[in-house]
């Protein structure tokens, strides 16, 4: 077994709403923005290549470290050639993930894709051969959606856990990106037990930050420096 020395923790945000994205990425909390055709959906945005692009366009002029858009299509044959497409998104500082779900074709599609030089997110992860496989095909992310494990009766969290275990053991360079978070207290305690990487939806990032005192606190800083004279 090999150890592998701690990573800075990273935070995304889960959502095509690029509103939100005006509000948290000049804050320097998150380093990028993930999407899905689900996502897209929920914004009232069509699931096209010029949709993909615009997103892609908005998320560089913000400062995005990187975004992921997934590809689609009924064989790899399809998702290889949207895959290429959306890489090729890639501007400025800002890189693209080309996601791609964790099924027979999306793994040969992601080989084909790997092979060319584009980085990966493997998603829809929900077992821990589904990480084992990320890890051998040297995905940058591998995406396990924590709220749908539970929906279905897992024990989720352990889950993801174990998941990460997996990847710490092998010191394997690909990162879990856990998603599908239900709360900020899920967030907490999964970076307590040393998950580093976290999609969150912008209630949860907001939820994370929220504290009455906080607040409290800045307004007696204001109230206090009211008649303090300029330099």
């Amino acid at each position: 077994m090999t150890d592998t020395a701690p990573r800075p923790l990273r935070l995304l945000l889960d959502t095509a709403d690029a509103g939100q994205w005006e509000r948290w990425l000049p804050t320097g909390l998150i380093q990028g923005v993930t999407t899905n055709p689900l996502l897209l959906e929920r914004a009232g945005l069509a699931c096209s290549f010029a949709t993909l692009a615009r997103l892609a366009e908005k998320a560089a002029h913000l400062g995005a470290g990187e975004i992921h858009l997934q590809t689609w299509g009924a064989d790899a044959a399809a998702m290889i050639e949207r895959g290429r497409k959306l890489a090729a998104l890639a501007q400025g500082g800002m890189r693209v993930l080309v996601k791609v779900p964790v099924t027979e074709a999306g793994l040969r599609a992601a080989r084909t894709l790997r092979d060319r030089g584009c980085a990966l997110t493997l998603t829809a992860v929900f077992n821990q051969g589904q990480v084992m496989a990320a890890a051998a095909l040297g995905a940058d992310y591998a995406a396990p959606y924590l709220g749908r494990m539970i929906d279905d009766g897992r024990d989720g969290m352990a889950m993801v856990r174990s998941m990460q275990e997996i990847l710490h053991r092998t010191a394997s360079p690909t990162r879990l990106l856990t998603a599908s978070l239900r709360s900020p207290a899920q967030v907490v305690e999964l970076a307590a037990a040393g998950l580093d990487t976290f999609t969150v939806a912008p209630t949860i990032l907001a939820q994370l930050l929220a504290d009455e005192l906080t607040l409290r606190a800045a307004a007696d800083f204001d109230r206090a420096a009211g008649g303090a004279k300029e330099d």
